[in-house]
């Protein structure tokens, strides 16, 4: 069982305890799940391994943090980062002008689009942090999914627990907020599916926001939906236990049912989807918060090539 962090006196940072660091945290995505694993059902996640996030530091005795940014899409961690560091300082009771080097973020997760930007940055934080024994390791998942709370409000800490364990896994929430279950996900056949960008960004604080507005106004059709997400999951799961021969269309049904309830939940990026589906792509749906971000696509037969210049594979 996951911990709560437990309270410090303030300290200074032993220098024994600063040495050189580094750490690779790759991106996500989601079959099914999202959303109503805030409410305890069970969420399917897996790695993308081709999106990810390393952070290397130096220590040194100049004055203050230095950061450096490269990759992709390192230069919008401007915009998070010390946020970040901000709060774990916080939680862990350091001055933050005690940590001197140079700090270099490199990543190819894109921000805000649903493939675990934050997650793989309050992870990698974590584990930076772990590595100056200022927090245990029993402590990680919780001290990144209180880290990505910043920019959630409230996460499940689904995205923490694919980015700690780098597999694909079935993750429920537990009663108590600090607390989940987690199996790997054993896939018997590999389907034919990619993520694409539906060409614009997401705030998944506003779209949990936003689900919990439509249960707030109507119960009864909030329950019903996270119970559709639920059979989702369930489908999915035994799609992927099958052979491909009778796991290939429960796949397809399970992603249609999920994709029915971000229509429901008024988060569906129609316009892409429809795209998707016009080149040949079995069933969609938004991996993610939805509201723009990435689509998931399956696939009978390989997309064309012209399509698959704008799809990164799953898997």
């Amino acid at each position: 069982m996951d911990c709560v962090l437990v309270e410090r006196e303030f300290r200074v940072i032993p220098l024994s305890s600063i040495s050189s660091f580094e750490t690779r945290v790759p991106g996500k995505w989601i079959l099914a799940g999202e959303h109503a694993v805030l409410r305890g059902c069970p969420a399917l996640v897996f790695p993308l391994q081709s999106r990810v996030l390393e952070l290397s530091y130096v220590p040194h005795q100049t004055e203050g943090l230095k950061l450096e940014l490269d990759g992709d899409h390192g230069g919008e961690m401007q915009l998070l980062f010390w946020g970040v560091l901000e709060k774990a300082s916080e939680l862990t009771k350091i001055h933050r002008g005690d940590l001197r080097g140079t700090l270099k973020i490199r990543s190819s997760i894109p921000v805000g689009a649903g493939l675990g930007a934050s997650a793989a940055l309050c992870v990698a934080m974590a584990r930076w942090f772990h590595s100056m024994k200022l927090i245990r390791e029993i402590e990680m998942y919780e001290f990144a999914r209180t880290l990505e709370n910043l920019f959630h409000g409230e996460s499940s800490g689904v995205d923490i627990a694919v980015a700690l364990s780098g597999e694909g896994i079935r993750f429920t929430r537990a009663t108590d907020v600090t607390a989940s279950n987690r199996q790997v996900v054993d896939l018997q056949w590999k389907p034919t599916w990619y993520v694409s960008y539906s060409g614009k960004r997401g705030v998944t604080s506003e779209c949990v926001a936003r689900v919990k507005s439509l249960i707030a106004k109507d119960p009864e059709l909030g329950f019903q939906i996270d119970l559709q997400m639920k059979q989702a999951v369930n489908l999915a799961e035994e799609a992927l236990k099958s052979s491909a021969e009778i796991g290939f269309s429960k796949l397809a049904e399970s992603i249609q049912l999920a994709n029915n309830c971000f229509e429901k939940w008024g988060l569906s990026p129609e316009a892409h989807s429809k795209w998707l589906l016009e080149q040949g792509a079995v069933a969609v749906k938004p991996t993610g918060s939805g509201d723009g971000g990435y689509v998931l696509s399956l696939w009978k037969t390989p997309p064309a090539p012209e399509t698959l210049k704008s799809l990164i594979p799953c898997l």
